[in-house]
């Protein structure tokens, strides 16, 4: 078995033991994600890549706190997403963020689409109206949409109730919405 095949339970144990080459092989397994992660809420390139370099720095210095191995990466994304809102929350800058265009849609509250039409309005039109969302919005619709978190998680996140966080959620959605009308042309 050569080292990039073994599983991450093995490679963690010898992260523990202060194994450089396991955890070389961690962060090139995990790396870009975490990049992406913070990216996506930061704005910011390098702040996005200094956090990512500081949560793997956690993590390493905390794994004997993490108690199943096979859930580091959505741990390790947790320290990721929290360093992330840290930074943002600190710095409250907004940055031009260039996107490739991605297709994707928007799900009402039951996970069924609303409006087939909203399904071809491009990742980059949703970025830019998001852009303009008040900043508490823009966060949980990145958390929520983007990175997939439900709203039990958000809440915990955001250290909001799980009704406040449907709320907020439902009524970014519908900002967002109302801003995107007129990009989209409906």
């Amino acid at each position: 078995m050569t080292r990039t095949d073994q599983h991450i339970e093995v490679l963690l144990e010898q992260c523990k033991s202060g194994n450089q080459r396991a955890q070389m092989e961690v962060y090139s397994r995990y790396y870009k994600a975490m990049y992406n992660t913070s990216f996506r809420i930061v704005k910011d390139s390098f702040k996005a890549e200094d956090i990512m370099q500081e949560s793997f720095l956690t993590a390493f210095t905390k794994l004997d706190t993490l108690k199943d191995a096979s859930m580091f990466g959505s741990w390790l994304k947790r320290i990721v997403i929290n360093n992330s809102i840290y930074d943002y929350h600190k710095n409250k800058k907004n940055y031009d963020v260039p996107l490739e265009e991605v297709l994707y849609k928007i799900e009402d509250d039951q996970g069924v689409t609303e409006d087939h039409e909203w399904t071809h309005v491009k990742a980059a039109q949703i970025m830019q109206c998001m852009k303009s969302l008040k900043e508490n919005y823009q966060l949980i619709l990145t958390l929520f949409l983007i990175e997939g978190y439900d709203y039990d998680e958000i809440g915990e996140i955001m250290n909001i109730s799980y009704a406040n966080c449907r709320t907020m959620i439902s009524r970014a959605k519908d900002s967002l919405k109302q801003k995107l009308k007129p990009v989209a042309g409906f």
